[in-house]
């Protein structure tokens, strides 16, 4: 083996300088490499080595075109001039970001446009180096969405990837700039995608790798460029390991081996189960360089005012009784010490048709006509903002089932709407949106989750989701197609939440998974842990705060109950005072007649007198003008002698 001493003296002197450290300086290296083969010594560069030189050199370059832009981006010239449209400013400083970094995330919230910044990343990398080669890997729901959005857009060329397995090998070899596939055909065609020179690999809902022991995953990691981009809204949805998979496939080294991240950041008890997430300050510092992430709040003044309003709703007792007997089911498996695979079966069953329950017990039992207060409060609701005239809705229920149910309301009340759900072919799908989207009286776009993703319905003003998804990634999708950069109005939201359910508790599930996210991904936020322990009441008080309006307090309904038996009783204790009241001034009438006589009138009326000025001691006059007398008697025997005599003058004057 060659050393540096087996080397003549000046040949030795130009290496010594990197022997055994790390290469930053890139320019002195090309420097170097020059005059070493100046004199005459033979120099090896790897395809490796060769794309980190050139990587660092473009990055160099543009260093201080990013710097020009990130420093006031709302008054830079390319905000008007690098697309066919004018950037938001922090669109443009996304664009500069990534490209500056050349291989970045960007995690910007759901509706702030991502396509259009890695559009416009590409675009960038085109104009300072010599990016001609742009593949984007999408959901297949989005290939005909990316493709219009480059056309107009854009002036560079499109090659949508379409047809049989001969067809398409040709097609990725074009002479397109960009390319558009989806993933499920990376995995079928990826020798046909391995022999062609991508400059530039974008993944859209990048998320889709999140899974990095998958097979899917795997295959897109292997896919090599020297730029790479990953957009998404929710690069983390449940778990930390989901955002170890998408920063792989930008940096394969910067958050080190698996087993080493998730022992860094990972809290487990001693058998292994997860406990919470702790060190993410440290790992947010590790992910600064190459992720960014823009929440609507802090564009706030970009997008229109957002406002969310939950509709806490009563179940029949014919969904209580039926959702009973599934949560005793759950009840009865996590007791259980130790948990089978038929039992987390019977466990994920049991989840759903609680679930199911809490929409209508037709979900479940599939016996007509199914009972539902969900639908009636639907059904009022939708009279309601049906009788607004610009009132546009998208409605998202998770079940095709709940959807049949409720489009017999909107024939009722003779809405006109469209449907969308996985069973219309994805032909159809441009048309329908079409219809909604201009067609003054198509007041409502129906959905399941299948338009969750990809689709722009800015048409719309309203959102009303019927059910709560397990993931509050998928909540903010949904509310996304609508609330999303280039909305106007102001946008209401509503979710629908069937009380003393499951449903109800479900709430505390998205508030933690939301929590993880923001305090992995804010690199504003100061959380170094997180607990997933927590208990009910913080849980449930956060989940409020991100969905944007703390409802009323559920009402306590034992409480309720023992007000109004209060209010009864008194309001039976003030009849019966004022019946009292007419009794003993009859009474003492009958005594008046009994005893009168020949007596001084005058001795009467001072004895009179004294006795009305005592008696007026024990009286408080009401806001009526009535009076109440308030007297205290030694004990009970008197009130019996008191009633023993007032019953014999009565009896003795009816004789």
């Amino acid at each position: 083996m060659c050393t540096l001493d087996d080397l003549p003296a000046e040949i030795a002197a130009l290496l010594t300088p990197f022997k055994g450290k790390s290469i930053k300086n890139i320019k002195g290296l090309i420097r170097c490499i020059r005059r070493l083969e100046g004199l005459g010594a033979g120099v090896t560069i790897y395809p490796d080595a060769e794309e980190y030189i050139n990587h660092n050199l473009f990055q160099q370059q543009m260093a201080k075109t990013v710097a020009e832009i990130r420093k006031d981006p709302r008054n830079h010239p390319l905000r008007k001039s690098l697309l066919n449209t004018e950037l938001l400013p922090y669109q443009l400083a996304g664009v500069a970001f990534a490209a500056g970094v050349g291989r970045a995330i960007l995690a910007d919230d759901m509706g702030l446009g991502k396509t259009i910044q890695g559009i416009g990343v590409a675009e960038l990398l085109s104009r300072h180096g010599s990016v001609s080669k742009v593949l984007v890997i999408c959901p297949a729901s989005l290939k005909s969405q990316w493709r219009l959005e480059i056309n107009r857009f854009s002036i560079r060329s499109c090659q949508l990837v379409l047809g049989s397995a001969k067809d398409r090998p040709a097609q990725y070899d074009s002479d397109s700039f960009f390319t558009i596939c989806n993933y499920e055909q990376v995995l079928r065609d990826f020798l046909s995608i391995e022999r062609v020179k991508w400059d530039l690999i974008i993944l859209d809902e990048g998320q889709r790798i999140k899974n990095w022991e998958a097979k899917t995953s795997r295959i897109i990691k292997a896919l090599q460029s020297p730029f790479a981009l990953v957009l998404s809204g929710t690069p983390l949805e449940n778990r930390i390991d989901e955002l170890f998979s998408v920063v792989e496939f930008i940096d394969d080294r910067r958050l080190g081996p698996a087993f080493r991240f998730f022992n860094r950041h990972k809290v487990v008890d001693e058998k292994g189960k997860l406990l919470g997430y702790k060190n993410l300050d440290k790992l947010r510092a590790k992910l600064k360089p190459v992720l960014l992430r823009r929440t609507r709040k802090k564009v706030a003044r970009d997008l229109p005012p957002r406002t969310t309003r939950i509709l806490r709703i009563a179940p029949t007792e014919e969904q209580l009784d039926l959702q009973k007997g599934h949560r005793q089911i759950i009840q009865t498996i996590i007791q259980k010490k130790y948990l089978t695979e038929m039992d987390l079966l019977r466990l994920q069953k049991a989840l759903l048709m609680c679930r199911m329950c809490a929409n209508s017990t037709f979900l479940v039992d599939k016996q007509a006509p199914g009972y539902s207060s969900k639908l009636e409060e639907l059904h009022q609701l939708l009279e309601q903002l049906a009788a607004e005239q610009d009132r546009k809705i998208v409605l998202f229920s998770e079940w095709t089932t709940m959807l049949n149910l409720i489009e017999p309301l909107l024939e009722k009340q003779q809405l006109n709407y469209v449907r969308l759900d996985g069973s219309v072919p994805q032909k159809k799908r441009q048309g329908l949106i079409h219809q909604f989207q201009n067609d003054s009286t198509c007041k409502l776009f129906i959905t399941t989750n299948a338009g969750a993703t990809g689709l722009n319905l800015q048409a719309a003003n309203t959102v009303i989701n019927v059910d709560l998804p397990w993931n509050p990634a998928l909540l903010e999708q949904r509310i996304s197609r609508v609330h999303r950069m280039g909305q106007k109005r102001p946008i209401q939201v509503f979710l629908l939440v069937t009380k003393d359910t499951l449903e109800e508790n479900l709430l505390t599930t998205l508030s933690a998974k939301h929590e993880l996210s923001l305090a992995v991904l804010d690199p504003e936020s100061d959380t170094a842990q997180v607990d997933m322990a927590v208990g009910m009441e913080e849980l449930q008080r956060r989940l409020e705060i991100l969905l944007g309006e703390k409802p009323p307090a559920a009402e306590d309904e034992s409480m309720k109950h023992r007000v109004e038996k209060e209010a009864r009783a008194l309001a039976r204790k003030e009849k019966i005072a004022a019946a009292g009241g007419q009794m003993v001034g009859a009474a003492f009438a009958f005594i008046g007649e009994m005893l009168s006589g020949d007596d001084e009138p005058g001795e009467i009326a001072q004895l009179a007198g004294a006795f009305k000025s005592k008696l007026g001691d024990c009286m408080e006059k009401g806001p009526d003008g009535s009076l109440k007398m308030t007297i205290s008697i030694p004990n009970e025997a008197f009130l019996e002698n008191m009633a023993q005599s007032l019953a014999r003058m009565v009896r003795a004057g009816q004789r």
